[in-house]
């Protein structure tokens, strides 16, 4: 069996403790789509969290510039996370000799205990090294290049120069190797490298001390200070449900698992669905909906948007030739950036809460199970999430001469600062979803005063931030 697999994979395996819990198997559950943040793309491509139909673009309507925002691919686990899958195979070695010890005393049975779990060693055991993009990722970029190609044939049919199509990158190797294998497919067959007719192209990135386009989340100050004291909040609301999965384990099987054990293991059951939750609330907190700051300080990025679509429309009112121009600005990150630039679009909301964030007020944690919500791990930001914003140019006979739609992950979404429609005037994009961000400059706001009133015993922390 291949060595390399993802912690996705890992998951799908110890699937089998599905039993440890759970009394009535539902077929309808797929674990694979309630990976959080872990979520493998292909997993997840073609569902939708609603029944929304998609707008019919006009006869006369022309892409004519794209942009995209992309998570890299499906990745190893990092190096932490291979140090602690390597704790909980020792862990399970030490519970499973006491359990084997103290059933030889009393004389219970040790048949209910999956039989893997005896010698269980990671698949990532004397590995120093994590995080990199692994060949799952590098099909997943590569295939979103060759239908993003299919699908807008009139932005990419013409020769590549690195003025006309912008491809930039963190500085971390797993996203310019997305970037790569990307543009591999983006415009293989154009070139003249190789049986494959490749063909050379720039990738470029920023220092990640600053870069506040694509790792905001590092440039941060205040940001890094509010999420550092928001973490022992998000622990304390995850521990109710690590405890109470915790304790099933131990009333069946006797296997004195910790939390932390669990929270190893979250790999579980059926109650997968309220493990998915503490990691959607985590999410939600420390990089969503959950603090203001978490996607304000994205404006930079969001403003170069504007700009270059701004651009892509002057280039259009003066005529000028195919290749004096841009027509694609194609941008790989992380899993921090597609949450933040999510928010900033108000995408999977409830109800009236884009309202309320245009009003500067909190919202309300995601639903727990088994109540259905709109924020989920595993569709916000999969491996190779993406979203893309077409500028479209229409005749002018149309109520507006350009428009932008924006596909989540290849699909059509609607806005609710669109009247939810996600076939949009640029003018009204600009005004309801663009404008009222605009007031917020990344220094100021990183550069303010951050007050803290830690927790007394007891108490839940609280953060007097200034946002």
């Amino acid at each position: 069996m291949e060595r390399k697999m993802t912690m996705a994979t890992l998951l799908v395996q110890l699937l089998v403790l599905a039993f440890l819990i759970l009394s009535k198997s539902d077929e309808t559950f797929d674990v694979r789509q309630h990976l959080s943040t872990v979520t493998r793309y292909g997993a997840v491509k073609d569902v939708t969290a609603n029944d929304y139909e998609a707008s019919t673009i006009p006869d006369g309507c022309t892409a004519i510039h794209l942009n995209l925002v992309a998570r890299h691919g499906t990745r190893s686990p990092t190096t932490n996370r291979m140090r602690e899958l390597d704790n909980l195979a020792n862990r399970l070695e030490v519970l499973l000799r006491d359990v084997k010890a103290k059933a030889q005393k009393i004389n219970i049975s040790l048949q209910q205990i999956p039989s893997w779990l005896w010698g269980w060693q990671s698949p990532w055991k004397g590995w120093q090294k994590g995080g990199e993009l692994i060949s799952k990722g590098e099909d997943e970029l590569y295939h979103l290049a060759v239908r993003t190609r299919e699908r807008f044939p009139d932005l990419f049919d013409e020769e590549y120069h690195q003025d006309t199509f912008v491809i930039k990158a963190t500085q971390v190797p797993r996203t310019s190797a997305s970037a790569v294998a990307f543009g591999i497919g983006l415009f293989n067959g154009r070139g003249s490298l190789g049986a494959g007719k490749l063909h050379a192209f720039a990738v470029t990135s920023e220092s990640r001390a600053s870069d506040i386009l694509l790792s905001f989340f590092d440039c941060c100050e205040k940001y890094k200070k509010i999420r550092k004291n928001q973490e022992p909040v998000v622990d304390k609301l995850k521990e109710p449900i690590l405890d109470e999965i915790t304790s099933a384990l131990v009333s069946r099987y006797q296997l004195n698992f910790t939390r932390h054990d669990t929270s190893s293991l979250w790999f579980l059951c059926k109650q997968i669905a309220l493990l998915e939750w503490t990691d959607d609330l985590e999410l939600f907190i420390l990089k969503g909906y959950g603090k203001s700051i978490n996607y304000w300080i994205g404006v930079p990025l969001l403003q170069d948007i504007v700009h270059s679509m701004e651009q892509a429309i002057k280039s259009k009112e003066e005529n000028l030739i195919p290749g004096s121009y841009e027509k694609a600005r194609l941008r790989f990150a992380h899993a921090e950036t597609l949450v933040l630039f999510s928010c900033l679009l108000g995408l999977f909301l409830e109800g009236s809460e884009f309202e309320q964030i245009q009003r500067e007020k909190s919202l309300e944690l995601p639903p727990k199970p088994p109540q259905k919500r709109n924020w989920k791990g595993s569709m916000v930001t999969p491996f190779a999430g993406n979203i893309m914003l077409v500028l479209h140019s229409c005749l002018d006979n149309s109520s507006s001469k350009y428009f932008v739609q924006v596909l989540h992950n290849e699909v059509p979404v609607a806005l609710p600062g669109c009247d939810n429609k996600d076939f949009c005037p640029f003018e009204v994009f600009k005004e309801r979803i663009v404008g009222p961000s605009m007031k917020h400059d990344f220094y100021s706001l990183c550069r303010a005063k951050l007050e803290v009133q830690l927790p007394k015993d007891g108490e839940t922390q609280k953060n007097k931030a200034e946002l």
